[in-house]
């Protein structure tokens, strides 16, 4: 009798969570300290090289009531990749995980001195099998654009070299808009 009593005790949990889930809004991250510290990269974003070509277009949009930021990037020459970006409250730090054709990076930290969000972490090439680490650094800028600046470390240079830098300006902004993106 008494896995019968566990089992309608466990049922009984489960529909009223359910339904306790399903009544109003869910309550979001609006709480968390720190929640809103990557705010300043939601938007709809043309992406340039440093060269000034088009490098792609990316989509930042804030989901889950506040408590996710997807990013969905189509690149000029056809790459596609997704982010999920949140702050944890369990480690205390921004995370982003990004997966796309290519690889997969997972870092995490959080803003610097400057007001720069900064994460560390690895990148995955999935052709290669190999890992190694990553950081990656988004600067907002006086004008409205941002800077986003990878670097991987190659371990035989002992150094950090440069991995993707562009520069993000809102498309509503865009003087030099591409159509079609």
């Amino acid at each position: 009798m008494k896995p019968i009593r566990v089992a309608s005790l466990c049922a009984l949990a489960a529909t009223t969570f359910t339904a306790d889930a399903q009544t109003g809004a869910p309550p979001g991250c609006d709480g968390l300290e720190h929640r809103d510290d990557f705010d300043f990269w939601i938007g709809e974003w043309d992406v340039y090289a440093p060269d000034g070509s088009l490098a792609g277009t990316n989509s930042i949009r804030e989901t889950q009531n506040g408590c996710l930021i997807e990013e969905h990037w189509s690149g000029a020459q056809g790459s596609s990749g997704f982010s999920m970006n949140y702050y944890d409250p369990l480690t205390q730090a921004w995370r982003q995980v990004w997966m796309s054709a290519s690889g997969y990076i997972d870092y995490s930290g959080g803003l610097n001195n400057d007001g720069e969000m900064a994460l560390e972490g690895e990148i995955f090439y999935h052709s290669q099998g190999n890992r190694y680490p990553f950081r990656g650094v988004w600067t907002p800028n006086a004008d409205g654009t941002v800077t986003q600046h990878f670097t991987q470390y190659d371990s035989e240079s002992d150094s950090w070299n440069p991995w993707f830098t562009g520069t993000y300006v809102r498309r509503q902004a865009d003087s030099n808009a591409h159509s079609g993106n």
